[in-house]
Protein backbone atom coordinates (compact mmCIF):
# COMPACT_ATOMS: atom_id res chain seq x y z
CA UNK A 1 0.00 0.00 0.00
CA UNK A 2 0.87 3.69 -0.82
CA UNK A 3 3.69 5.37 1.98
CA UNK A 4 3.50 8.82 2.35
CA UNK A 5 6.79 10.48 1.53
CA UNK A 6 8.64 13.29 3.47
CA UNK A 7 6.34 15.90 2.12
CA UNK A 8 3.13 14.06 2.97
CA UNK A 9 4.44 13.78 6.90
CA UNK A 10 5.59 17.33 6.97
CA UNK A 11 2.38 19.04 5.61
CA UNK A 12 0.34 16.65 7.95
CA UNK A 13 2.70 18.41 10.85
CA UNK A 14 2.01 21.58 9.91
CA UNK A 15 -1.16 21.17 9.65
CA UNK A 16 -1.47 19.60 12.94
CA UNK A 17 0.65 22.66 14.09
CA UNK A 18 -2.13 24.87 12.42
CA UNK A 19 -5.02 23.56 13.85
CA UNK A 20 -3.68 23.34 17.54
CA UNK A 21 -3.48 26.89 17.40
CA UNK A 22 -6.51 27.33 16.41
CA UNK A 23 -8.43 24.85 19.01
CA UNK A 24 -6.29 26.82 21.68
CA UNK A 25 -7.83 30.33 20.62
CA UNK A 26 -11.54 28.87 20.58
CA UNK A 27 -10.64 27.50 24.14
CA UNK A 28 -9.66 30.71 25.26
CA UNK A 29 -12.58 32.43 23.84
CA UNK A 30 -10.56 34.43 21.38
CA UNK A 31 -12.71 33.25 18.37
CA UNK A 32 -16.18 32.00 19.31
CA UNK A 33 -17.87 28.99 17.29
CA UNK A 34 -19.06 30.73 14.09
CA UNK A 35 -15.21 31.83 13.55
CA UNK A 36 -14.23 28.35 14.47
CA UNK A 37 -16.70 26.50 12.55
CA UNK A 38 -15.29 26.27 8.88
CA UNK A 39 -11.68 26.08 10.15
CA UNK A 40 -12.60 22.91 12.52
CA UNK A 41 -14.69 21.63 9.38
CA UNK A 42 -11.49 21.72 7.15
CA UNK A 43 -9.71 19.32 9.92
CA UNK A 44 -13.22 16.85 9.90
CA UNK A 45 -14.39 17.73 13.17
CA UNK A 46 -17.97 18.15 13.15
CA UNK A 47 -20.40 19.27 16.48
CA UNK A 48 -23.35 17.06 16.97
CA UNK A 49 -25.55 16.07 19.13
CA UNK A 50 -23.83 15.33 22.17
CA UNK A 51 -20.21 15.77 21.29
CA UNK A 52 -17.88 16.73 18.88
CA UNK A 53 -17.04 14.09 16.03
CA UNK A 54 -13.69 13.67 14.11
CA UNK A 55 -14.38 12.04 10.89
CA UNK A 56 -10.73 9.95 9.99
CA UNK A 57 -10.46 9.40 6.39
CA UNK A 58 -9.70 6.54 4.98
CA UNK A 59 -8.16 6.64 1.25
CA UNK A 60 -10.11 3.76 -1.39
CA UNK A 61 -10.47 1.88 2.32
CA UNK A 62 -7.49 0.82 3.03
CA UNK A 63 -5.30 0.28 6.12
CA UNK A 64 -2.45 -1.80 7.39
CA UNK A 65 -2.30 -3.59 10.79
CA UNK A 66 -0.02 -0.51 12.53
CA UNK A 67 -2.74 2.23 11.55
CA UNK A 68 -6.14 -0.12 12.53
CA UNK A 69 -4.10 -0.47 15.83
CA UNK A 70 -3.51 3.01 16.56
CA UNK A 71 -7.34 4.02 15.39
CA UNK A 72 -8.27 1.34 18.08
CA UNK A 73 -5.81 2.86 20.53
CA UNK A 74 -7.49 6.63 19.80
CA UNK A 75 -10.62 4.66 20.22
CA UNK A 76 -9.66 3.60 24.01
CA UNK A 77 -8.01 6.43 24.73
CA UNK A 78 -10.13 9.70 23.50
CA UNK A 79 -13.64 7.73 22.91
CA UNK A 80 -15.75 5.09 24.25
CA UNK A 81 -13.85 2.36 23.08
CA UNK A 82 -15.40 2.48 19.43
CA UNK A 83 -15.85 3.41 16.26
CA UNK A 84 -18.06 3.40 13.22
CA UNK A 85 -16.94 2.80 9.86
CA UNK A 86 -19.08 4.84 7.63
CA UNK A 87 -20.51 4.68 3.70
CA UNK A 88 -17.68 6.57 2.31
CA UNK A 89 -15.05 3.84 3.85
CA UNK A 90 -14.34 6.46 6.88
CA UNK A 91 -14.06 5.85 10.41
CA UNK A 92 -15.57 8.43 13.02
CA UNK A 93 -15.29 8.87 16.47
CA UNK A 94 -18.50 10.65 17.98
CA UNK A 95 -17.32 11.37 21.56
CA UNK A 96 -14.94 13.75 21.10
CA UNK A 97 -13.43 16.15 23.30
CA UNK A 98 -12.09 19.52 21.94
CA UNK A 99 -9.25 19.82 23.30
CA UNK A 100 -8.30 16.71 22.34
CA UNK A 101 -8.59 17.00 18.77
CA UNK A 102 -4.77 18.54 18.25
CA UNK A 103 -3.57 15.78 19.94
CA UNK A 104 -5.36 12.76 17.41
CA UNK A 105 -4.63 14.39 14.60
CA UNK A 106 -0.62 14.55 15.68
CA UNK A 107 -1.33 10.53 16.74
CA UNK A 108 -3.07 9.87 13.21
CA UNK A 109 -0.30 11.95 11.77
CA UNK A 110 2.20 9.56 12.99
CA UNK A 111 1.09 6.64 11.10
CA UNK A 112 0.03 8.56 7.83
CA UNK A 113 -3.52 8.71 8.65
CA UNK A 114 -5.71 12.55 8.62
CA UNK A 115 -9.13 13.67 8.37
CA UNK A 116 -8.40 16.42 5.26
CA UNK A 117 -11.66 17.02 3.42
CA UNK A 118 -13.67 14.83 5.46
CA UNK A 119 -15.75 17.82 5.42
CA UNK A 120 -16.25 21.00 3.55
CA UNK A 121 -17.77 21.86 -0.24
CA UNK A 122 -13.93 20.25 -1.90
CA UNK A 123 -13.32 16.89 -3.11
CA UNK A 124 -14.06 13.98 -0.37
CA UNK A 125 -12.29 10.58 0.17
CA UNK A 126 -12.34 8.86 -3.43
CA UNK A 127 -13.40 5.31 -2.38
CA UNK A 128 -12.54 2.09 -4.60
CA UNK A 129 -12.93 -1.56 -4.85
CA UNK A 130 -12.65 -3.54 -1.28
CA UNK A 131 -11.11 -6.29 -3.27
CA UNK A 132 -8.89 -4.36 -5.39
CA UNK A 133 -5.69 -6.16 -6.15
CA UNK A 134 -7.04 -9.68 -4.68
CA UNK A 135 -9.91 -10.19 -7.29
CA UNK A 136 -9.46 -12.29 -10.74
CA UNK A 137 -12.03 -9.81 -12.07
CA UNK A 138 -10.61 -6.90 -12.23
CA UNK A 139 -9.04 -5.36 -15.16
CA UNK A 140 -6.45 -2.93 -13.07
CA UNK A 141 -5.74 -2.06 -9.61
CA UNK A 142 -8.14 0.53 -9.02
CA UNK A 143 -6.47 2.15 -5.93
CA UNK A 144 -3.18 3.30 -8.01
CA UNK A 145 -5.64 5.68 -9.63
CA UNK A 146 -7.69 6.08 -6.55
CA UNK A 147 -4.15 7.24 -4.53
CA UNK A 148 -3.48 9.73 -7.92
CA UNK A 149 -6.56 11.30 -7.35
CA UNK A 150 -5.62 11.72 -3.91
CA UNK A 151 -2.85 13.47 -4.45
CA UNK A 152 -4.15 15.48 -7.05
CA UNK A 153 -7.23 16.72 -5.09
CA UNK A 154 -5.53 17.47 -1.83
CA UNK A 155 -6.12 21.16 -1.07
CA UNK A 156 -6.23 21.91 -5.02
CA UNK A 157 -6.03 25.34 -5.00
CA UNK A 158 -9.49 25.36 -7.61
CA UNK A 159 -11.41 23.17 -6.12
CA UNK A 160 -11.25 23.44 -2.59
CA UNK A 161 -14.53 25.90 -2.22
CA UNK A 162 -16.79 24.23 -5.15
CA UNK A 163 -20.47 24.46 -4.76
CA UNK A 164 -21.18 21.80 -2.96
CA UNK A 165 -18.96 18.53 -1.51
CA UNK A 166 -17.79 16.23 -4.15
CA UNK A 167 -17.11 12.64 -4.67
CA UNK A 168 -15.39 9.94 -6.86
CA UNK A 169 -15.49 6.04 -6.86
CA UNK A 170 -13.37 3.79 -9.25
CA UNK A 171 -14.60 0.29 -10.02
CA UNK A 172 -12.12 -1.84 -12.35
CA UNK A 173 -14.98 -5.24 -12.19
CA UNK A 174 -18.02 -5.98 -14.00
CA UNK A 175 -19.24 -6.56 -10.79
CA UNK A 176 -19.44 -3.07 -9.04
CA UNK A 177 -18.81 -3.26 -4.84
CA UNK A 178 -18.49 0.98 -5.10
CA UNK A 179 -22.33 2.32 -5.88
CA UNK A 180 -19.68 4.25 -8.64
CA UNK A 181 -23.19 5.63 -10.48
CA UNK A 182 -24.44 6.85 -7.25
CA UNK A 183 -21.16 9.27 -7.45
CA UNK A 184 -20.54 13.09 -8.71
CA UNK A 185 -18.13 10.88 -10.51
CA UNK A 186 -17.98 7.20 -10.96
CA UNK A 187 -15.09 5.97 -12.94
CA UNK A 188 -14.99 2.10 -14.34
CA UNK A 189 -11.97 0.67 -15.55
CA UNK A 190 -12.79 -1.25 -18.97
CA UNK A 191 -10.76 -2.94 -22.02
CA UNK A 192 -11.70 -1.20 -24.89
CA UNK A 193 -11.94 -3.50 -27.86
CA UNK A 194 -8.44 -3.29 -28.89
CA UNK A 195 -6.92 -4.12 -25.35
CA UNK A 196 -5.97 -0.54 -24.10
CA UNK A 197 -7.26 0.48 -20.77
CA UNK A 198 -9.89 3.03 -20.07
CA UNK A 199 -12.49 4.43 -17.75
CA UNK A 200 -16.24 4.78 -18.27
CA UNK A 201 -16.95 7.78 -16.91
CA UNK A 202 -20.32 9.06 -15.06
CA UNK A 203 -21.40 12.27 -13.79
CA UNK A 204 -24.19 13.00 -11.98
CA UNK A 205 -25.23 10.74 -9.92
CA UNK A 206 -25.70 11.22 -6.28
CA UNK A 207 -28.36 10.50 -3.58
CA UNK A 208 -29.82 12.95 -0.31
CA UNK A 209 -32.97 15.10 -1.51
CA UNK A 210 -33.11 14.52 -5.05
CA UNK A 211 -31.57 11.04 -6.17
CA UNK A 212 -30.29 10.63 -9.41
CA UNK A 213 -28.24 7.82 -11.01
CA UNK A 214 -25.15 8.74 -12.48
CA UNK A 215 -24.87 8.92 -16.32
CA UNK A 216 -22.27 8.09 -19.01
CA UNK A 217 -20.43 10.60 -20.47
CA UNK A 218 -17.76 9.28 -22.23
CA UNK A 219 -17.02 5.71 -22.75
CA UNK A 220 -13.54 5.16 -22.86
CA UNK A 221 -11.39 7.54 -21.30
CA UNK A 222 -7.52 6.58 -22.20
CA UNK A 223 -6.58 6.32 -18.64
CA UNK A 224 -3.16 8.45 -18.96
CA UNK A 225 -5.60 11.47 -19.77
CA UNK A 226 -7.34 10.42 -16.24
CA UNK A 227 -6.16 13.93 -14.45
CA UNK A 228 -7.38 16.11 -16.93
CA UNK A 229 -10.64 14.87 -17.90
CA UNK A 230 -11.53 15.69 -14.25
CA UNK A 231 -10.51 19.08 -14.32
CA UNK A 232 -12.37 19.53 -17.00
CA UNK A 233 -15.24 18.44 -15.70
CA UNK A 234 -15.18 19.68 -12.29
CA UNK A 235 -14.38 23.18 -13.96
CA UNK A 236 -17.84 23.14 -16.00
CA UNK A 237 -19.34 21.93 -12.69
CA UNK A 238 -17.58 24.71 -10.74
CA UNK A 239 -18.72 27.50 -13.50
CA UNK A 240 -22.27 26.70 -13.76
CA UNK A 241 -22.95 25.12 -10.18
CA UNK A 242 -25.54 26.58 -7.89
CA UNK A 243 -24.39 28.62 -5.01
CA UNK A 244 -27.32 30.48 -4.12
CA UNK A 245 -29.33 27.08 -2.99
CA UNK A 246 -27.60 24.57 -0.96
CA UNK A 247 -30.40 21.54 -2.23
CA UNK A 248 -29.47 22.22 -5.52
CA UNK A 249 -26.21 22.75 -5.69
CA UNK A 250 -24.38 19.08 -6.39
CA UNK A 251 -23.48 18.61 -10.11
CA UNK A 252 -26.10 15.86 -10.19
CA UNK A 253 -28.62 18.95 -10.16
CA UNK A 254 -26.82 20.70 -13.02
CA UNK A 255 -26.67 17.48 -14.74
CA UNK A 256 -30.01 16.98 -14.87
CA UNK A 257 -30.69 20.71 -16.07
CA UNK A 258 -28.24 20.33 -18.62
CA UNK A 259 -28.58 17.07 -19.54
CA UNK A 260 -26.07 14.75 -19.80
CA UNK A 261 -25.46 14.76 -23.66
CA UNK A 262 -24.74 18.81 -23.22
CA UNK A 263 -22.79 18.41 -20.25
CA UNK A 264 -21.18 15.96 -21.66
CA UNK A 265 -20.68 18.31 -24.84
CA UNK A 266 -19.35 21.61 -22.53
CA UNK A 267 -16.72 18.84 -20.48
CA UNK A 268 -15.31 17.61 -24.19
CA UNK A 269 -14.85 21.41 -24.79
CA UNK A 270 -13.00 22.26 -21.82
CA UNK A 271 -10.52 19.74 -21.59
CA UNK A 272 -9.37 20.40 -25.64
CA UNK A 273 -8.23 23.47 -24.16
CA UNK A 274 -6.52 21.67 -21.62
CA UNK A 275 -2.70 21.51 -21.36
CA UNK A 276 -2.95 17.79 -20.77
CA UNK A 277 1.04 18.04 -20.46
CA UNK A 278 0.61 20.15 -17.04
CA UNK A 279 -2.22 18.07 -15.56
CA UNK A 280 -2.02 14.31 -16.36
CA UNK A 281 0.52 12.14 -14.41
CA UNK A 282 4.12 11.54 -16.22
CA UNK A 283 4.87 8.02 -16.59
CA UNK A 284 7.39 8.25 -14.38
CA UNK A 285 5.40 9.29 -11.22
CA UNK A 286 2.34 7.10 -12.15
CA UNK A 287 4.72 4.03 -12.17
CA UNK A 288 6.23 5.25 -9.14
CA UNK A 289 2.74 5.17 -7.89
CA UNK A 290 1.70 1.99 -9.41
CA UNK A 291 5.02 0.23 -7.81
CA UNK A 292 3.55 0.67 -4.16
CA UNK A 293 0.50 -1.22 -5.26
CA UNK A 294 2.93 -4.29 -6.32
CA UNK A 295 1.17 -7.81 -6.14
CA UNK A 296 2.12 -9.24 -2.54
CA UNK A 297 4.44 -12.41 -2.67
CA UNK A 298 1.62 -14.65 -2.94
CA UNK A 299 3.05 -18.48 -2.42
CA UNK A 300 2.32 -21.34 -5.17
CA UNK A 301 -0.31 -22.90 -3.42
CA UNK A 302 -2.77 -26.23 -4.70
CA UNK A 303 -6.08 -24.58 -5.87
CA UNK A 304 -8.21 -26.06 -2.95
CA UNK A 305 -6.98 -26.90 0.53
CA UNK A 306 -7.34 -30.47 2.29
CA UNK A 307 -6.90 -29.02 5.94
CA UNK A 308 -9.62 -26.51 4.58
CA UNK A 309 -12.15 -29.20 3.44
CA UNK A 310 -11.41 -31.09 6.97
CA UNK A 311 -12.18 -28.29 9.03
CA UNK A 312 -15.19 -27.14 7.04
CA UNK A 313 -16.65 -30.57 7.15
CA UNK A 314 -16.33 -30.76 10.87
CA UNK A 315 -17.83 -27.56 11.63
CA UNK A 316 -20.75 -26.17 10.30
CA UNK A 317 -20.04 -22.92 11.26
CA UNK A 318 -17.64 -22.72 9.49
CA UNK A 319 -19.20 -24.10 6.52
CA UNK A 320 -21.64 -21.31 6.87
CA UNK A 321 -19.24 -18.80 6.88
CA UNK A 322 -16.77 -19.70 3.45
CA UNK A 323 -20.44 -19.77 2.06
CA UNK A 324 -21.09 -15.87 3.14
CA UNK A 325 -17.98 -13.97 3.86
CA UNK A 326 -15.37 -15.54 1.93
CA UNK A 327 -14.61 -14.75 -1.89
CA UNK A 328 -12.49 -16.21 -4.49
CA UNK A 329 -9.05 -14.60 -4.79
CA UNK A 330 -7.01 -13.81 -7.77
CA UNK A 331 -4.30 -16.49 -6.58
CA UNK A 332 -4.37 -20.50 -6.17
CA UNK A 333 -5.01 -21.16 -2.35
CA UNK A 334 -5.88 -18.02 -1.35
CA UNK A 335 -9.29 -16.61 -0.36
CA UNK A 336 -10.63 -13.09 0.46
CA UNK A 337 -12.67 -12.39 3.60
CA UNK A 338 -15.24 -10.26 4.74
CA UNK A 339 -15.64 -9.42 8.18
CA UNK A 340 -19.47 -8.60 9.00
CA UNK A 341 -19.79 -5.54 11.77
CA UNK A 342 -23.16 -6.50 11.43
CA UNK A 343 -23.84 -8.88 14.72
CA UNK A 344 -27.47 -8.74 14.87
CA UNK A 345 -28.42 -6.54 17.49
CA UNK A 346 -25.18 -4.25 17.39
CA UNK A 347 -24.75 -0.93 15.59
CA UNK A 348 -24.08 -1.49 12.11
CA UNK A 349 -20.79 -0.35 11.53
CA UNK A 350 -18.95 -0.08 15.09
CA UNK A 351 -16.42 -1.74 15.72
CA UNK A 352 -14.67 -1.86 19.50
CA UNK A 353 -11.01 -0.70 20.24
CA UNK A 354 -10.72 -4.47 21.56
CA UNK A 355 -11.84 -5.91 17.48
CA UNK A 356 -10.03 -3.26 15.68
CA UNK A 357 -7.01 -4.69 17.19
CA UNK A 358 -7.89 -7.81 16.67
CA UNK A 359 -7.88 -7.10 12.76
CA UNK A 360 -4.95 -5.67 12.62
CA UNK A 361 -3.17 -8.54 14.06
CA UNK A 362 -5.27 -10.81 11.65
CA UNK A 363 -4.19 -8.94 8.98
CA UNK A 364 -0.44 -9.18 9.71
CA UNK A 365 -0.63 -12.74 10.40
CA UNK A 366 -2.99 -13.81 7.31
CA UNK A 367 -3.30 -10.62 5.07
CA UNK A 368 0.17 -9.46 4.57
CA UNK A 369 -0.63 -6.73 7.02
CA UNK A 370 -3.13 -5.04 5.08
CA UNK A 371 -7.46 -4.40 5.98
CA UNK A 372 -10.14 -2.55 4.02
CA UNK A 373 -12.94 -1.00 5.01
CA UNK A 374 -15.89 -1.57 2.42
CA UNK A 375 -19.06 1.11 1.74
CA UNK A 376 -21.05 -1.20 3.13
CA UNK A 377 -19.69 -0.69 6.38
CA UNK A 378 -17.98 -3.84 6.69
CA UNK A 379 -14.27 -4.77 7.15
CA UNK A 380 -12.09 -7.07 4.56
CA UNK A 381 -8.67 -9.15 4.74
CA UNK A 382 -7.85 -9.39 1.28
CA UNK A 383 -5.28 -11.74 1.13
CA UNK A 384 -5.83 -15.00 3.64
CA UNK A 385 -4.52 -18.31 2.87
CA UNK A 386 -7.10 -21.28 2.68
CA UNK A 387 -5.28 -22.94 4.76
CA UNK A 388 -5.31 -20.46 7.24
CA UNK A 389 -9.08 -19.77 7.08
CA UNK A 390 -10.21 -22.13 9.95
CA UNK A 391 -8.08 -19.98 12.39
CA UNK A 392 -9.27 -17.13 11.42
CA UNK A 393 -13.00 -17.55 11.73
CA UNK A 394 -12.04 -19.17 14.83
CA UNK A 395 -10.31 -16.02 16.33
CA UNK A 396 -13.28 -13.52 14.58
CA UNK A 397 -15.58 -15.62 16.08
CA UNK A 398 -14.51 -15.12 20.01
CA UNK A 399 -14.35 -11.31 19.19
CA UNK A 400 -18.10 -11.44 18.00
CA UNK A 401 -17.34 -10.74 14.48
CA UNK A 402 -18.29 -14.14 12.72
CA UNK A 403 -21.69 -12.92 11.27
CA UNK A 404 -21.86 -15.29 8.35
CA UNK A 405 -24.29 -12.63 6.67
CA UNK A 406 -22.46 -11.00 3.98
CA UNK A 407 -24.91 -9.48 1.37
CA UNK A 408 -28.26 -11.22 3.51
CA UNK A 409 -30.78 -9.61 5.44
CA UNK A 410 -29.13 -8.70 8.54
CA UNK A 411 -25.99 -6.98 6.81
CA UNK A 412 -27.98 -3.62 6.90
CA UNK A 413 -25.87 -0.17 6.08
CA UNK A 414 -27.28 2.16 8.39
CA UNK A 415 -27.08 6.05 9.29
CA UNK A 416 -25.76 7.29 13.05
CA UNK A 417 -29.13 9.05 12.79
CA UNK A 418 -30.90 11.11 15.77
CA UNK A 419 -28.79 9.05 18.69
CA UNK A 420 -25.48 11.14 17.07
CA UNK A 421 -26.74 13.11 14.58
CA UNK A 422 -28.14 17.23 14.47
CA UNK A 423 -29.34 16.60 11.42
CA UNK A 424 -31.32 13.96 11.64
CA UNK A 425 -35.10 13.43 11.83
CA UNK A 426 -35.29 9.68 13.22
CA UNK A 427 -33.53 6.91 14.66
CA UNK A 428 -31.48 4.19 12.57
CA UNK A 429 -29.95 2.57 14.72
CA UNK A 430 -32.78 1.13 16.78
CA UNK A 431 -34.34 0.16 13.55
CA UNK A 432 -31.42 -1.74 12.27
CA UNK A 433 -30.96 -3.64 15.64
CA UNK A 434 -34.58 -4.94 15.57
CA UNK A 435 -34.62 -5.55 12.03
CA UNK A 436 -31.17 -7.82 12.37
CA UNK A 437 -32.84 -9.36 15.64
CA UNK A 438 -36.23 -10.89 14.19
CA UNK A 439 -34.31 -12.21 11.00
CA UNK A 440 -31.16 -13.47 13.25
CA UNK A 441 -31.78 -16.94 12.18
CA UNK A 442 -29.03 -18.11 10.07
CA UNK A 443 -30.85 -20.82 8.15
CA UNK A 444 -33.54 -18.50 7.51
CA UNK A 445 -31.49 -15.71 6.49
CA UNK A 446 -29.76 -18.03 3.68
CA UNK A 447 -32.83 -18.95 2.34
CA UNK A 448 -34.21 -15.51 1.65
CA UNK A 449 -30.31 -15.21 0.39
CA UNK A 450 -29.35 -11.55 -0.88
CA UNK A 451 -31.31 -8.70 0.44
CA UNK A 452 -30.14 -5.72 0.72
CA UNK A 453 -32.07 -3.15 3.88
CA UNK A 454 -30.38 0.62 3.81
CA UNK A 455 -31.27 2.73 6.38
CA UNK A 456 -31.82 6.62 6.77
CA UNK A 457 -32.06 8.88 9.57
CA UNK A 458 -32.97 12.04 7.48
CA UNK A 459 -33.17 12.98 3.50
CA UNK A 460 -29.49 13.70 3.22
CA UNK A 461 -29.11 9.57 2.77
CA UNK A 462 -26.54 8.71 4.47
CA UNK A 463 -27.22 5.53 4.78
CA UNK A 464 -27.84 5.30 1.44
CA UNK A 465 -31.37 4.43 1.21
CA UNK A 466 -32.74 5.07 -2.02
CA UNK A 467 -30.44 2.52 -3.32
CA UNK A 468 -31.66 -0.45 -0.83
CA UNK A 469 -33.44 -3.60 -2.12
CA UNK A 470 -35.42 -2.45 0.30
CA UNK A 471 -34.68 1.58 1.86
CA UNK A 472 -35.98 2.93 5.12
CA UNK A 473 -36.11 6.70 5.57
CA UNK A 474 -36.26 8.20 8.83
CA UNK A 475 -38.72 11.56 8.83
CA UNK A 476 -40.67 13.51 11.64
CA UNK A 477 -44.39 13.80 11.25
CA UNK A 478 -45.33 16.43 14.48
CA UNK A 479 -43.01 15.55 16.26
CA UNK A 480 -42.87 11.51 15.88
CA UNK A 481 -40.55 9.35 14.02
CA UNK A 482 -42.21 7.84 10.88
CA UNK A 483 -40.53 5.44 8.58
CA UNK A 484 -41.16 5.93 4.50
CA UNK A 485 -39.98 2.67 2.78
CA UNK A 486 -38.81 2.04 -0.88
CA UNK A 487 -38.46 -0.68 -2.66
CA UNK A 488 -36.13 -1.86 -5.82
CA UNK A 489 -33.31 0.75 -5.65
CA UNK A 490 -29.60 -0.97 -6.21
CA UNK A 491 -26.56 0.75 -6.01
CA UNK A 492 -24.59 -1.94 -7.81
CA UNK A 493 -23.89 -1.99 -11.62
CA UNK A 494 -27.87 -2.70 -11.88
CA UNK A 495 -28.17 0.85 -9.93
CA UNK A 496 -31.47 1.89 -9.71
CA UNK A 497 -33.23 4.24 -7.49
CA UNK A 498 -36.12 2.53 -5.13
CA UNK A 499 -39.77 3.40 -5.72
CA UNK A 500 -41.92 4.70 -2.68
CA UNK A 501 -44.09 1.61 -1.12
CA UNK A 502 -46.34 4.03 0.71
CA UNK A 503 -46.95 6.02 3.32
CA UNK A 504 -44.81 6.56 5.85
CA UNK A 505 -45.48 4.10 9.03
CA UNK A 506 -44.57 4.15 12.46
CA UNK A 507 -41.54 2.79 14.28
CA UNK A 508 -43.23 0.13 15.89
CA UNK A 509 -44.46 -0.94 12.61
CA UNK A 510 -41.46 -1.02 10.71
CA UNK A 511 -39.73 -4.16 11.13
CA UNK A 512 -43.25 -6.18 10.80
CA UNK A 513 -43.75 -4.43 7.24
CA UNK A 514 -39.99 -5.76 6.41
CA UNK A 515 -41.28 -9.06 7.49
CA UNK A 516 -44.41 -8.58 5.18
CA UNK A 517 -41.98 -8.18 2.64
CA UNK A 518 -40.04 -10.80 2.64
CA UNK A 519 -43.37 -12.84 2.92
CA UNK A 520 -44.44 -11.66 -0.07
CA UNK A 521 -41.37 -12.34 -2.07
CA UNK A 522 -40.77 -15.71 -0.86
CA UNK A 523 -44.86 -16.37 -2.15
CA UNK A 524 -43.69 -14.99 -5.50
CA UNK A 525 -40.16 -15.90 -6.40
CA UNK A 526 -38.86 -18.36 -9.10
CA UNK A 527 -36.33 -20.66 -8.35
CA UNK A 528 -32.58 -18.41 -8.57
CA UNK A 529 -34.69 -14.95 -7.91
CA UNK A 530 -32.80 -12.42 -5.57
CA UNK A 531 -35.92 -10.36 -4.08
CA UNK A 532 -34.77 -7.42 -6.16
CA UNK A 533 -35.57 -9.68 -9.03
CA UNK A 534 -38.88 -10.58 -7.75
CA UNK A 535 -39.29 -7.04 -7.26
CA UNK A 536 -38.58 -6.01 -10.76
CA UNK A 537 -40.76 -8.93 -12.48
CA UNK A 538 -44.03 -8.48 -9.97
CA UNK A 539 -43.72 -4.44 -9.33
CA UNK A 540 -45.00 -2.66 -6.37
CA UNK A 541 -48.65 -3.54 -5.80
CA UNK A 542 -48.07 -6.97 -4.32
CA UNK A 543 -45.52 -5.67 -1.74
CA UNK A 544 -47.90 -2.57 -1.03
CA UNK A 545 -50.86 -4.54 -0.57
CA UNK A 546 -49.61 -6.83 2.17
CA UNK A 547 -47.89 -3.71 3.63
CA UNK A 548 -50.75 -1.62 3.72
CA UNK A 549 -53.78 -4.43 4.20
CA UNK A 550 -54.35 -3.63 7.98
CA UNK A 551 -54.72 0.15 7.12
CA UNK A 552 -57.83 -0.54 4.44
Amino acid sequence: MYRYDAIDKEFLADRVSEFRHQVARRLAGEITEEQFQPLRLMNGLYLQLHAYMLRIAVPYGTLNAVQLRRLAEIARTYDKGYGHFTTRTNLQFHWIKLRDAPDILQSLAEVDLHAIQTSGNCIRNTTADPYAGATAEEVDDPRVWAEAIRQWSTLHPEFSFLPRKFKIAITASAKDRTAARTHDIGLALRRGRDGTLGFEVMVGGGLGRTPYIGQTIREHLPVGRLLSYLQAVLRVYNRHGRRDNAYKARIKILVAALGAEEFGRQVEAEWAQTEAAAIDLPEAELARIRGHFAPAAFETLPPTSARLEAAKAADAGLARFLRNNVHPHKAAGYAIVDIALKTPGETPGDATAEQMALVADLAECYSFGEARVTHEQNLVLPHVKQDDLPAVYAALKAAGLASPNINLISDIIACPGLDYCALANARAIPIAQHIAERFADADAAEAIGELKIKISGCINACGHHHVGHIGILGVDKKGEEYYQLSLGGSGAEDAEVGKILGPAISAARVTDAVEDLVKVYLRERRPGERFLDTYRRTGLTPFKEAVYAEVH
